[in-house]
């Protein structure tokens, strides 16, 4: 993976506010942590983050994992 000229204007982790279909930079950086395993994901190829809780998500799968994680007591 190449080096975009956004990633090399800012570095170390950004702070943002998640919303429905986008976020907002809070302090910028060139990207955020997983909330479930820690990676480092470049904002450029952030796509799955939760509004509610305020989290990341490195991939689909992992932000599926943690859906079932909060909602697997709502209803019983």
């Amino acid at each position: 993976m190449t080096q975009s000229s956004f990633d090399s204007e800012f570095e170390g982790e950004a702070i943002l506010e998640y919303g429905d279909s986008d976020f907002i930079i809070l302090k910028p950086g060139a990207f955020v942590r997983c909330a479930v395993t820690g990676d480092n994901i470049p904002l450029a190829e952030l796509r799955y983050w939760n509004v509610d809780e305020q989290e990341a998500y490195r991939d689909n799968l992992i932000a599926t994992q943690r859906w079932r994680e909060l909602n697997s007591g709502e209803g019983a």
